[in-house]
């Protein structure tokens, strides 16, 4: 029988994934079965299936995936997008130009709550000074409720950002156009070249576009690059799962008149009276509400 060896998935393409192991040597691999649940970042049991001494036959078929730590994925009603497995934290990046969807942003914090990861939002493309000052009031809500939001300009410094990763398997998420893939390229100069090796690993083509790379920054961090995104469904959780993770609630949660109450047009209700109050912002129960009546 093959040998039986231990890894991490580094990259996907497809069914195919890029194992790295632990003598740091990678592989290409097959998941067992027509149905695949495997992601960046899962720990996996692999078997040889090739005879590592010929040219690229060193793959392997992935057995098992090893209990996961923290599951990032979005749903809508007809299927569930995988994500990355066993981050820490997930870094929302925004830009102040073009303009990002503060939605989208809502959706991705409460499917970090969910998951229990931290939060970092990076505002982007920081030297257009108009454009971030506008970006800068939209994310006002957030710093006001705790977030930390990094300002920096990808093209020009992005050394702030390095101890934030320290420690760390984060997970890059946002929008196209909000400059992820120069956020990587100045971390990692050499992210295109890692890209290549694991188009070529995985015999896919220099066109290949992965549902997740990882890169590694030191001994200790790890970075997981998605491809953009602009939906980021919600469908598998609850309405009190949604509620939690608009993080401001907290206090007020319970305290409604009826315990079955929306936070619509009902008496009683203490969000509304705390969004009166000017304890909660207007635009972030609204966001609430959007995303309960749509939760895909």
């Amino acid at each position: 029988m093959s040998e039986i060896l231990h890894g991490e998935i580094v990259a996907a393409f497809g069914r195919q994934y890029l194992v790295r192991t632990e003598d740091g040597s990678e592989l290409a691999c097959l998941p067992r079965g027509k149905k695949s649940e495997v992601v960046c970042g899962d720990l996996v049991e692999i078997r040889l299936t090739g005879d590592a001494s010929a040219k690229n036959a060193a793959q392997g078929v992935i057995e098992r995936i090893a209990p996961r730590r923290s599951l990032l994925h979005r749903a809508d009603a007809f299927r569930e997008k995988l994500i990355a497995a066993n981050v820490t934290q997930i870094i929302v990046v925004a830009a102040a130009e073009p303009s990002f969807s503060d939605e989208l942003l809502a959706r991705c914090l409460v499917a970090a709550y969910d998951q229990k990861l931290e939060v970092l939002i990076v505002l982007n493309k920081c030297d257009l000074a108009e454009a971030a000052a506008a970006a800068r009031q939209r994310l006002k809500p957030y710093t006001a409720i705790g977030y930390r939001v990094l300002e920096l300009s990808a093209k020009q410094d992005v050394s702030a950002l390095r101890p934030l990763l320290q420690g760390h398997t984060s997970v890059l998420v946002g929008q196209s156009g909000m400059g992820k893939s120069t956020l990587i390229n100045a971390l990692l100069p050499d992210a295109h070249a890692a890209t290549r090796e694991i188009s070529s690993a995985l015999d896919s083509g220099k066109h290949t576009t992965t549902h997740a790379r990882m890169y590694r920054i030191d001994d200790c961090s790890k970075l997981i690059d998605c491809p953009g995104v602009q939906a980021f469904g919600l469908h598998h959780l609850s309405f009190g799962g949604i509620e939690q993770g608009f993080v401001e609630f907290a206090q007020y949660l319970g305290q409604c008149r009826f315990h079955d109450c929306h936070h619509k047009h009902e008496p009683g209700c203490a969000l509304r009276n705390a969004v009166a109050a000017g304890k909660i912002d207007a635009r972030r129960l609204e966001l609430f509400q959007q995303i309960i009546a749509n939760k895909a």
